[in-house]
């Protein structure tokens, strides 16, 4: 199924049974045997306001699509979508309402939020069949519930996204990393250092023995904070590739699972030291991701209490291991109530949050 309109989609989810909800396949993860409904014939940018700093795009429409035509007003999507296509080991096209369904967010989380903050406004068909709109295609809009937020990051549990609308950012005039080989530990607290300084930091991340700092901006502002930051930690000015930190590229070749860990920064070493897996550290450490070369470690257990795991990519014999982490009985009350509104028939990937 692969509507290319939203009375069509409204139509097909009227009569359908139980359906997987696909963009263009490039990010996700759960399980699902259901029919698949695929959301990118709804595609095309319908509105672009440069001096708004606005866009407003069917949710089918390619991110790529979206980062060229930004890209000819020097602007850009801020939240800096990943691209796990090589970590899962998939092919497609990623779309806008893919990675709205994911959360999907990159390095500048730590500066600017993540893709729901640059989220103004959805459209989405409910299971059934009703269109719902909610937010705007202005920064300014704040009646009624907060539905926006609420669809960011439900992986398509609770409607068929149809249009989004973001907020965008224009290009940083400079851009410089910042760098020391330190060990995890000791790297990671530098990083919390740098983050809590009134300097600014675009990324803050740690992989294979070397802590990295991003800073953005104007040309003299970047120049001055990183002058500031140099004698503050001792760090040193180099290159680093950020764009392969995004997309967790040093996994992709490696054999293993993968799990992605969100929790507490000052947690991040005591957890990884524990577990003995090779880490990849984000957001100063409240992004993890590990490398499981046998699928035997204990990572929930690691984590229970004090944050999240997700299994992005697991090996043959882990059918048995949940790729969501196990909700909280309150939680799972209250996404139970969720559902039960906006897909009252069950019929939206089913079994894939299981």
């Amino acid at each position: 199924m692969r509507p290319t309109s939203e009375a069509e989609l409204s139509e097909i989810i009227r009569s359908a049974g139980p359906v997987q909800i696909r963009g263009g396949g490039t990010r996700q993860i759960g399980r699902s045997t259901a029919a698949v409904l695929q959301t990118a014939g709804l595609s095309g940018v319908e509105l672009y306001e440069p001096g708004a700093l606005t866009l407003v795009a069917k949710a089918g429409t390619p991110v790529a699509e979206v980062q060229a035509l930004l890209a000819t007003e020097r602007q850009r999507l801020a939240f800096e979508v990943p691209d796990l296509r090589r970590l899962l080991a998939r092919d497609g096209v990623s779309t806008l309402g893919g990675v709205v369904a994911a959360n999907a967010s990159g390095p500048r989380r730590v500066q600017v939020g993540a893709c729901r903050d640059a989220l103004l406004g959805v459209r989405f068909v409910d299971g059934l069949g009703c269109v719902v709109k909610n937010g705007g295609r202005v920064m300014k809009n704040v009646t009624g519930y907060d539905l926006v937020k609420l669809m960011a990051g439900s992986h398509g549990s609770l409607g068929v996204l149809t249009e989004v609308s973001f907020k965008v950012q224009a290009i940083a005039e400079a851009e410089i990393t910042l760098t020391a080989d330190l060990p995890l530990a000791e790297g990671l607290a530098a990083l919390r250092k740098a983050l809590g300084s009134p300097y600014d930091i675009s990324g803050a991340a740690w992989a294979a023995g070397r802590a990295m700092i991003r800073l953005e901006g104007m040309a003299g502002s970047v120049a001055y904070r990183a002058g500031q930051l140099r004698a503050f930690l001792g760090f040193h000015e180099a290159a680093a590739d950020w764009a392969a930190l995004r997309d967790v590229t040093a996994f992709a070749d490696k054999p293993g699972a993968v799990w992605r860990l969100s929790l507490k920064p000052t947690e991040a070493a005591r957890i990884v030291e524990h577990l003995g897996l090779e880490a990849i550290c984000d957001w100063g450490g409240g992004l993890i991701w590990l490398l499981d070369p046998t699928g035997a470690a204990d990572v929930r257990g690691a984590v229970a209490g004090i944050g999240h795991a997700t299994l992005m990519r697991p090996l043959p014999g882990m059918a048995a291991v949940p790729v969501f982490p196990p909700e909280p009985a309150a939680v799972a009350a209250l996404t139970a109530g969720l559902r039960a509104k906006f897909d009252p028939r069950g019929i939206f990937n089913p079994g894939m949050m299981a």
